[in-house]
């Protein structure tokens, strides 16, 4: 499926159309997420874990100023291994297409385009939210809105540690989006398995949460849904160690003027450093997690 500015690879635009399991994957993981070549390794086992439950895999980037959903193997080399990447959010997909450049979507622009394109299970790290300190920067990541307008369900394991993860919730339940918790009672915190903050409601399996989305559908709500997947535990990295770095790295971002875009992956990067590789290994594993639940709930939402 191909119009001037969007191209859907005949893969994705099949399945979509013969109602087949799809599974949207965002692509400033691969730009922004992880150091080269592990980022490249991300994201090919991302879609092979997708295609090993049952989905087909759609990773979303901007190409030369085309949007396209289902990449080629050398437009993921090429996300991977290009410093110049832009990292794109929905307010800079008009900019990058306008003038042919290239962009690695966050969530927000992933979310806009899967659901132009079809798509309703997204799978990513961690979605972003209301940074600490918001009340004096403002800032406040376009994935909550988005959240708020566009349906798309988006697998998660929480919100990105460095965020002000009560005020995120809270925002969250402005919007009316609903928190759904896979096998949990509490958020997780990215790297860690809780938060402290309770979820809207529990889910058991993917069957209930294709259960929750197709109800939403059916009453027509606006919007999108969060389905937070705990970490696996013999990943985790403990809250207090996270917070200790996390705090360390704000400070250090601080200092050096840091903020915007530019912010979260200075952070990853430094609490990288900061665990000895650990987060790295987290990031890495809470993905794949999140990836083989969001095929399963897209298997479990298509069978009618």
């Amino acid at each position: 499926m191909v119009s001037g500015i969007v191209c859907v690879s005949e893969e994705v635009a099949q399945a979509v159309e013969e109602g087949a399991p799809v599974v949207a994957l965002e692509s400033t993981i691969i730009a922004h997420g992880f150091p080269y070549p592990a980022n490249l390794s991300c994201a090919f086992r991302s879609e092979q874990a997708a295609r090993d439950a049952g989905a087909v895999p759609a990773t979303i980037a901007v190409i030369d100023g085309v949007v396209r959903v289902g990449l080629t193997r050398d437009e993921i080399e090429r996300l991977a291994s290009d410093p110049k990447v832009e990292k794109a959010s929905t307010r800079d997909l008009g900019t990058l297409v306008a003038f042919k450049l290239t962009g690695a979507t966050t969530v927000a622009a992933t979310m806009a385009v899967a659901a132009r394109a079809g798509i309703r299970i997204f799978a990513t790290g961690g979605i972003g939210g209301v940074h600490r300190g918001a009340q004096i920067s403002m800032d406040v990541s376009a994935d909550l809105e988005e959240l708020a307008r566009t349906r798309v369900a988006v697998v998660c394991a929480g919100a990105k540690s460095v965020l002000d993860i009560g005020a995120t919730l809270e925002r969250l339940e402005t919007y009316g989006v609903p928190v759904l918790g896979y096998r949990t009672d509490e958020f997780p915190a990215f790297y860690a398995r809780t938060s402290g903050f309770p979820v809207s409601a529990r889910v058991e399996d993917a069957a209930a949460v294709a259960r929750v989305l197709r109800v939403r559908d059916e009453l027509g709500l606006a919007g999108g849904e969060v389905v937070a997947n705990p970490i696996d535990p013999a990943f985790e990295i403990p809250a207090q160690t996270v917070e200790a770095v996390v705090a360390q790295a704000l400070a250090e971002a601080d200092n050096a003027g840091i903020s915007g875009k530019a912010i979260t992956p200075f952070l990853l990067r430094r609490i990288h450093e900061l665990t000895g590789g650990a987060s790295e290994r987290a990031n890495l594993e809470l993905v794949l997690s999140n990836v083989r639940l969001a095929a399963r709930i897209a298997v479990a939402y298509h069978a009618r």
